[in-house]
């Protein structure tokens, strides 16, 4: 079976290596030549745990290349998946210029049966103005080529992709033919061998299934802020609220931790793009549109507490642990850092930042912030420090050296954004600790 990837961002370059890995011949594309002469060359564009071996190997195999034309790759191509980005729109709906370019980029240039696959996060319907531009093309040519759509929504984790991947929960697969299930059937083969599940349903509701999966999982982020914000008012502790609730076997104790809010390339943009599309249909999305609000004014809470221990921060040196929007990326999209970040620099600070990978890609965001320091280490950035607050639970942020933590702070105040610390423990040591919704 021989399957071409267009995209090579997140969602493509792991769809495409891994299934490489599972022995399908996969050709991944991008307009972008330096990205492609770099991956060919085995250098990925995006940090994700064990993806650069599998490029590495997977090349050596035969079994992966990489093109900037898709024109040129649908000779003998059974499927191609489409996996381009999606930026949101000043309104917050999904920008499809790239996904239908693509699709008439198949238009143009098919000869023979193919099976057009949604990989892409996009607003239900999406696959059917994909089918429309495609048969225009087909019809400006005066062709009559068969071919199907479906829709394959990813649901990787950051930072656990390619586990997600290769041992995924369920595959959700949209399609609308009796052919277009037997070739994705054949496809997702050496997963169902392993005992994974794969859910067959029409286009419209696989394409719905990952905006709802999206909007349930930020929902549960959300709601438990908001108890932890409450916890914090009335002295209750947010970690046993959440085992109390945890152990409904209804809630479940998944997604049930408190934090600074939620980032990451979709979340945000996907509970952006629920909100607008429902808006187009007459909907009005009370709860989703909370959602989203509750997360915004999250994204600062710890800038919050920091002015409600001092009130003038004009001076003062806040020092950061983490940068990326959650551990094992360098993703920035929408991270709580960038906020924080611009916060603290307005009040007058010094900001000391550490991250262990996102730090290049922090300075690419925000290259005019002022009075920012970037360590090299954990332990360099809590020199002189009045604050530190710990927004990415890195590993080897998990179990510091705090007595040299102390020796290196000026003042020990620490504000932990995702809970990790015993705050007993260093209040103990003489530390002003407070996390999100404990004491």
């Amino acid at each position: 079976m021989k399957v071409a990837i267009v995209g090579t961002g997140y969602v493509g370059l792991v769809t495409g290596t891994c299934f490489a890995e599972m022995g399908v011949d996969v050709t991944c594309i991008d307009v972008n030549k330096e990205k492609i002469n770099n991956l060919k060359k085995g250098i990925s564009p995006i940090y994700e745990p064990g993806l650069d071996e599998l490029i590495v190997k997977n090349m050596a195999k035969g079994r992966l290349s990489f093109s900037t034309s898709l024109a040129d790759n649908l000779e003998n191509t059974d499927i191609v998946f489409s996996a381009v980005g999606t930026p949101p729109d000043e309104d917050g709906s999904a920008d499809l210029q790239y996904v239908l370019e693509v699709a008439r980029t198949i238009g143009q240039n098919i000869n023979h049966y193919i099976l057009v696959v949604t990989k892409s996060t996009v607003p239900v319907g999406t696959a059917q103005k994909v089918k429309n531009a495609i048969n225009v093309e087909l019809e400006k040519l005066g062709k009559n080529i068969e071919f199907d759509i479906a829709s394959n929504p990813e649901f990787l984790k950051e930072g656990n992709a390619v586990k997600d991947f290769l041992f995924p929960d369920r595959i959700v697969v949209g399609i609308e033919s009796q052919k277009a299930q037997e070739l994705m059937a054949k496809l997702y083969k050496p997963f169902t061998l392993n005992g994974h599940n794969v859910i067959y349903m029409d286009v419209p509701s696989a394409e719905m299934t990952k905006y709802a999966a999206n909007a349930m999982l930020a929902t549960r982020i959300s709601f438990m802020n908001e108890i932890a914000n409450l916890c914090d008012k009335v002295g209750a502790n947010v970690s046993n609220v959440r085992k109390g609730i945890g152990s409904d076997t209804r809630i479940g104790s998944k997604f049930l931790y408190s934090g600074i809010g939620y980032g990451g390339s979709c979340f945000p943009k996907d509970v952006k793009a629920l909100f607008r599309t429902a808006e187009e249909n007459g909907i009005e999305l009370k709860v989703v549109k909370a959602v989203e609000q509750a997360n915004e004014e999250q994204k600062l809470i710890l800038y919050s507490k920091m002015k409600a221990i001092c009130p003038d921060l004009k001076n003062k040196t806040i020092a950061f642990w983490g940068l990326s929007f959650k551990p094992e990326t360098d993703d920035m999209r929408e991270a709580p850092s960038l906020y924080l970040l611009k916060a603290f620099s307005s009040a007058g600070c010094k900001i000391r930042v550490y991250d262990p990978i996102a730090m290049e890609e922090t300075k690419r965001r925000l290259p005019d912030l002022q009075n920012v320091t970037y360590c090299k280490d954990e332990y360099e950035v809590t020199q002189g420090a009045d604050a530190l607050l710990l927004l990415t639970e890195w590993k080897e942020f998990r179990l510091p050296d705090w007595k040299r933590v102390k020796e290196n702070m000026k003042e020990l105040v620490l504000l932990d954004g995702r809970n990790i610390y015993d705050g007993n423990e260093l209040k103990a040591m003489g530390f002003h600790y407070e996390g999100i919704g404990i004491r």
